[in-house]
C-alpha cells in the first residue's frame, strides 16, 4: 500500500495576495516567512522580473497540520463552477438549529472579509445543513 503523500490545495486567480489573505483569514492560516536573504515578501517580489511580479502567494497552517495553499495568478478568470472546493467544517457533529446557527455565525464572519452567501442547503434524508459560499473572486466553498 503506498504511503500518504504531502500535498497542497492550489487556487487559481487574479489576486493572488488578495484571496491568499482571505484564506488565511478563513482558516486561521498564516503567510509563510520570505525566502532567505530577504526581510520581506514585498522585497522578495521587487527582485522578480516585472511580469512575475505578484504572480504567487502563500498561506500555511501554523500548526503545521493542515496542507499548504498556493495562489497562481492566472490571465482567465472563473467562467463556471469549480470541479473541486473546500469544505470548511464549523458545524461538525452538530444537527438541526444548533449546526444552522454555527453556520449562520460563520457566514456573517466572512462577509465583511469579502466573502458572499451563495446558497442554504438544508439537511435532507442523507446529508446535514451546509451553507454554499463564494470567495472574494467568486470560488465556491462551503461552511459544513
Amino acid at each position: 500500500m503506498p504511503s500518504v503523500k504531502e500535498f497542497q490545495v492550489t487556487f487559481d486567480c487574479a489576486e493572488p495576495e488578495r484571496v491568499a489573505r482571505f484564506w488565511c483569514e478563513v482558516l486561521g492560516y498564516v503567510v509563510p516567512p520570505p525566502p532567505t536573504g530577504f526581510d520581506t515578501w514585498a522585497d522578495f517580489d521587487r527582485s522578480l522580473p516585472p511580469d512575475k511580479q505578484g504572480s504567487a502567494y502563500a498561506a500555511i497552517d501554523p500548526t503545521g497540520v493542515g496542507p499548504r495553499l498556493f495562489f497562481q495568478r492566472v490571465p482567465e478568470g472563473k467562467v463556471v463552477k469549480n470541479r473541486v472546493h473546500l469544505d470548511v467544517r464549523v458545524g461538525t457533529g452538530m444537527v438541526g438549529e444548533e449546526r444552522l446557527a454555527a453556520l449562520e455565525a460563520e457566514c456573517a464572519r466572512l462577509i465583511p472579509l469579502g466573502a458572499t452567501r451563495f446558497q442554504l442547503l438544508l439537511a435532507d434524508e442523507e446529508n446535514e445543513s451546509c451553507l454554499v459560499m463564494q470567495d472574494v473572486e467568486g470560488n465556491e466553498f462551503c461552511l459544513d
